[in-house]
């Protein structure tokens, strides 16, 4: 019997939309069986000194809703060979924006010590949280010019 491959990811995840869906499904096609560890809001206020807008329970309702999640683990802290040593997962899955970044690097030879590895999705600035929050507070019509694309 072959060994299924865990994968794993993590985000905030506050005003799910379609870019956290799709690295969801990415994600998903390369993994039998799919963890996300979703950001508590400690965490986020430490890192990014903000509170999310959806609280944490529901943003982790959200994603546990979501058919390419398999299991939903509260991420506590960005460090990545702890969740490694906890999870034990075979693929760590992230956004190409921390390729070659030297928290990742880092990371990235660890895991493969490990046996893990780490696959880079592209990230798109179009589909953020920011320009989300930037063009509800009329900063931006970016996601306005974004959704209407999408309608075509």
């Amino acid at each position: 019997m072959e060994k299924s491959r865990v994968g794993y990811t993590t985000g905030v995840f506050d005003l799910f939309h379609i870019g956290h869906l799709n690295i969801l499904k990415k994600a998903k096609e390369q993994c039998d069986y799919l963890i996300v560890g979703v950001s508590t809001d400690e965490l986020v206020k430490e890192y990014k000194n903000k509170v999310p807008i959806i609280p944490y329970a529901e943003r982790v309702a959200i994603v546990e809703a979501i058919r390419y999640v398999d299991k939903v683990v509260p991420q506590i802290n960005r460090d990545k060979l702890a969740a490694y040593h906890e999870i034990k997962f075979d693929v760590m899955f992230v956004g190409d924006d921390w390729k070659n970044s030297s928290i990742f690097s880092e990371t990235e030879k660890e895991l493969n010590k490990l046996g893990a590895g780490v696959v880079y999705f592209p990230y798109t600035n179009s589909k953020s949280t920011t320009s989300i929050v930037r063009f509800i507070r009329g900063e931006s019509d970016n996601i306005g010019h974004v959704m209407q694309q999408n309608k075509n």
